[in-house]
């Protein structure tokens, strides 16, 4: 077999699944051990699909990299082969077992076991969701135990990449996805946020305590109905040892509304502490460890802690009334000018090559000194700040990116009025960014105001008027609101129907979305 990218030799299979291969390989250039994952793709039926997938790819797999923590196999290389319909991730290669081999009905892990590993995940999480990354197929098979008891969680970003973050309804009742695993709003097709990774969390939580599954439906239908309304059975009726508190994590992580699960990683893993060793403390006798299986409270015994959660950012400052007048902007030479024609282009250039942080930073050096000269909101620097908070919005950059388009609304309000073109827009793409981050109830409330001042302007079908109902439907399906997301959704449908057919891809979604009202 040729080398990949004329420097990485595949030398042995490791696995295969669904979702592709893993192959252990060799780096010719940096003379050390790789593993190269091949991400099967089979549905691009043309050009225009195969070079979707292909963007697709580098944007998931630059956005996987940034998760900057040793839980997580690190990204070395993603190869992209000429026909756009095969890619490679180029990763570090673990050593482990699949933590797939710690679930035992006859044999459960001891409850420190247990929670070590959960603890070890939400460590991963808190990291990746601050990115923010949300894994979207987040089970056993996916976590890897080493030697030394470190969990490494894999496939970050694979399920975007090929789009297995929904299920499908289709006539023969074949899931993508992991049905075991999936959260009721993945399952309906709504809104995934990183509360969805932390349901999946509970569910594998749940079986490393039980041995067995959460849900064992005979068919993925059966499960599907099973996560979006039937109530988990109590770990108390599975396993009398079971902490009551250690019980309660696991049910509000189950929780089908997400709202009501645990607000972030950090929660999760400040709840597990009391049932963690303390650092120093001895190792377990041997009848009370599993055998041959490396040990996951290693860790805590030296302590290890979650990323810490970011402050809040500043709140930009609005102008006062009476207060001192803003210095009249410097008028700018022909030398700013020249930099800030450079600079887009150059962003322009950085963007057609999807490198996306690099794209905003360009933008952000010349940002200053335009701020400087012709005044923080003039019309040219708001242009400027715009169009790098679009840049980074699509480079999924939504936790650092959403106060600047809070400030940005503001500013447009201040300067264009409150109802303006611009001023709307912001304030949309920061109600995308809430949801993308799992602040449902500020989304909702946020994307309901915008339709209300859409409406009057534009009427109910306008483009954009369409597309945040769209939204209002899926957050509401999310939250398990099924009623008022129906009252939203089917009138949409109708809507969609009238203007573009029933077999418009915008009508097929909306359609989905109401099958799914149907599972419980």
């Amino acid at each position: 077999m040729e080398p990949i990218a004329g420097r990485y030799e595949l030398t042995e299979q490791i696995s295969a699944g669904g979702m592709g291969t893993v192959w252990h390989g060799y780096d010719a250039v940096l003379d050390r051990e790789v593993a190269v994952k091949l991400i099967r793709h089979d549905t691009a039926a043309s050009a225009e699909q195969a070079e979707e997938f292909a963007k697709r790819f580098r944007r998931e797999a630059r956005v996987t990299a940034r998760i900057r923590h040793h839980g997580v196999p690190q990204v070395y290389d993603a190869v992209l082969d000429q026909s756009s319909d095969r890619v490679y991730l180029v990763m570090e290669l673990v050593h482990g077992i699949s933590l797939r081999a710690f679930v035992d009905p006859d044999e459960p892990l001891p409850t420190a076991w247990a929670a070590a590993m959960a603890a070890q995940i939400s460590t991963v999480l808190s990291h990746a969701h601050a990115v923010p990354v949300v894994h979207r197929d987040l089970k056993p098979d996916n976590v890897l135990v080493a030697e030394d008891g470190t969990v490494k969680v894999l496939d970050f970003g694979i399920a975007a990449i090929l789009r297995r973050d929904v299920t499908k309804l289709t006539a023969t009742g074949q899931a993508i996805g992991t049905s075991q695993y999936m959260a009721p709003e993945q399952i309906r097709g709504a809104q995934i946020t990183p509360r969805s990774d932390l349901y999946a969390l509970g569910c594998i939580l749940h079986e490393l305590l039980s041995g067995r599954p959460v849900f064992t439906g005979r068919t993925d239908f059966e499960l599907w109905q099973q996560h979006t309304s039937a109530p988990p059975r109590p770990l108390h009726e599975l396993r009398a040892d079971v902490p009551s508190e250690l019980e309660h994590l696991v049910l509000d992580l189950l929780r089908k509304n997400p709202e009501q699960r645990p607000a972030d990683a950090y929660e999760v893993y400040e709840r597990l502490l009391p049932f963690l060793p303390v650092s120093g403390s001895p190792l377990p006798a041997a009848g009370d460890s599993p055998v041959d299986l490396p040990d996951p409270t290693l860790m805590y015994r030296r302590p290890n802690a979650p990323r810490s959660r970011p402050e809040a950012a500043p709140a930009v400052p609005a102008p006062t009334a009476g207060g001192p007048a803003a210095p009249p902007p410097v008028a700018a030479d022909t030398r700013l000018r020249d930099a800030i024609k450079a600079a887009v282009e150059e962003s322009d250039a950085l963007l057609g090559s999807e490198r996306f942080a690099q794209a905003a930073d360009v933008l952000q050096e010349v940002i200053v000194p335009a701020a400087d000269a012709l005044g923080a909101e003039s019309p040219r620097v708001l242009m400027l700040r715009l169009r790098r908070a679009a840049i980074l919005f699509i480079g999924g950059a939504y936790r650092e990116v959403l106060p600047e388009f809070d400030a940005l609304a503001k500013a447009y309000a201040r300067t264009e009025g409150a109802a303006g073109e611009q001023a709307l827009n912001c304030r949309r793409q920061a109600a995308y960014c809430r949801a993308e981050l799992g602040q449902t109830t500020a989304a909702l409330s946020q994307f309901r105001v915008l339709l209300d001042q859409v409406r009057a302007r534009d009427g109910d079908a306008s483009e954009t008027a369409l597309e945040l109902r769209r939204n209002i439907g899926m957050l509401l399906l999310g939250e398990e609101d099924l009623v008022a997301a129906a009252e939203v959704l089917r009138p949409l449908y109708e809507d969609l129907c009238l203007l573009y057919g029933p077999e418009h891809e915008d009508s097929q979604e909306v359609r989905e979305m109401l099958a799914r009202l149907d599972l419980g």
